[in-house]
């Protein structure tokens, strides 16, 4: 009865995190072969989806899929992340670090980059 109580337990304080990283991933249709890196100045947005995925909404709608090679702990969860570069892109050689929302942005793994698939995404 106890072992039951503390699955249960356990179940109801993971579920939330563990429901928000499973989310699912968009449909897309890869366009053209895989590049190494995309310009800092046209990313206008990115999307995180899961702990794995990135999606990089480049001006004028153009959108990459980055398939992590391993999953980065937290990403899929807190849904944001930094990375230093001393280049005018971001390339898969490049490492991004969850940033954790409390009590302050701090910082959790840091976790490399793959190759930046162009895509279009299934409306």
């Amino acid at each position: 009865m106890r072992l039951l109580l503390a699955a249960l337990a356990f179940a109801a304080f993971a579920a939330p995190g563990m429901a928000r990283d499973r989310q699912a991933i968009p449909a897309a249709t890869e366009v053209g072969k895989p590049e190494s890196c995309i310009p800092l100045r046209q990313i206008r947005e990115t999307r995180v989806h899961g702990d794995r995925t990135i999606d990089f909404i480049m001006n004028g709608r153009k959108v990459y899929r980055n398939t992590l090679p391993n999953a980065c702990p937290g990403l899929g969860f807190e849904e944001r992340f930094t990375y230093e570069t001393s280049l005018s892109q971001l390339c898969s050689v490049d490492i991004i670090t969850v940033l954790y929302a409390t009590p302050a942005l701090q910082r959790g793994a840091s976790c490399g980059l793959g190759q930046f698939q162009p895509v279009t995404l299934a409306k």
